[in-house]
């Protein structure tokens, strides 16, 4: 078995996670490659005896590892996307941060979690992305030009509002009045798009959501669309520029370029053990049901 590993960072309440993992994995003779500045990390806070080998971009990477192991929050689950792209490497979040909705194999539960997985005992969870082409100019976001949870265009050096005019397959939806617009995925509607007032989104669910930021249409709302519509998006404001973000991947584009949005051509493969589901995630995490009448 071939097993890849990445984190972002190497804080002293995960260094003790982090080295149990790698000595399940060595017990059980795995082949384990890790990011090479995560690596780095490793080294400078521990001393290893094994040496491990290491990648750095994700033309290293291919489709004969088993498992890509995420170590942190859902930071580091939307980081690991970009390694992984379109290769189907399933991965699994061991979550050392904080709320974990992607990463959710709990850090004190690791041997437990680790025995489960190897053992076959999980679901696979797949996630849709969403894709932006930008004035059909490739060089902007390069050949990540995708992201997990959502895509926003907002604002920039301003405290002006600015208008987005949204079309949906061709056809005129709306001017947003606001401060952006978020456009989500259902793995990304308990993200940024809920704490704008955005609905929750079952992940398999085919659609996406329209999401605007401080709208001052008053009439504007969250708008649930099939994840088969191609969104085209164009900004103007009192400002010559906005922002625009991919995740967590920011750029500046000027005001009046044409931003089209789609459903990416590949899926996420999310590992979530049996017995795990988003509806117990929600209960968890949300504290659904927390209520005395309950």
């Amino acid at each position: 078995m071939k097993i890849g590993i990445y984190g972002q960072f190497y804080h002293q309440e995960a260094a003790q996670y982090v080295q149990h993992l790698l000595d399940i994995l060595d017990k059980k003779k795995i082949e384990v490659i890790i990011e090479k500045n995560f690596l780095n990390l490793i080294h400078e806070h521990e001393a290893i005896d094994k040496n491990y080998r290491h990648f750095s971009t994700f033309e290293e990477l291919d489709t004969s590892y088993d498992l890509f192991f995420s170590i942190g929050g859902d930071g580091t689950i939307l980081k690991t996307v970009t390694y992984i792209r379109d290769l189907s490497i399933p991965i699994v979040g061991i979550n050392t941060g904080r709320l974990g909705f992607l990463a959710t194999i709990k850090k004190k539960k690791i041997s437990d979690s680790i025995e489960k997985i190897l053992a076959g005992h999980y679901t696979i969870s797949k996630r849709s992305l969403l894709e932006v082409t930008i004035d059909n100019d490739a060089t902007i976001f390069g050949d990540i030009n995708f992201a997990l949870n959502e895509i926003v265009v907002s604002r920039k050096n301003t405290t002006s509002m600015i208008s987005i005019a949204t079309h949906l397959n061709g056809e005129s939806l709306t001017n947003y009045w606001a401060d952006g617009l978020i456009v989500s995925t259902p793995t990304g509607s308990t993200g940024y798009s809920l704490s704008c007032g955005g609905p929750v989104i079952i992940p398999h669910t085919s659609s996406l959501i329209l999401t605007p930021i401080a709208p001052h249409n008053l009439n504007a709302r969250p708008l649930v669309i099939p994840d088969d519509t191609i969104i085209t998006l164009k900004v103007s404001g009192r400002e010559k520029q906005h922002l625009i973000s991919l995740d967590s991947r920011i750029a500046t584009l000027d005001n009046e370029t044409t931003i089209t949005l789609k459903k990416a051509s590949f899926a996420i493969h999310l590992i979530n053990l049996e017995g795990e589901s988003f509806l117990k995630t929600l209960r968890e995490k949300l504290l659904w049901g927390e209520d005395k009448r309950n």
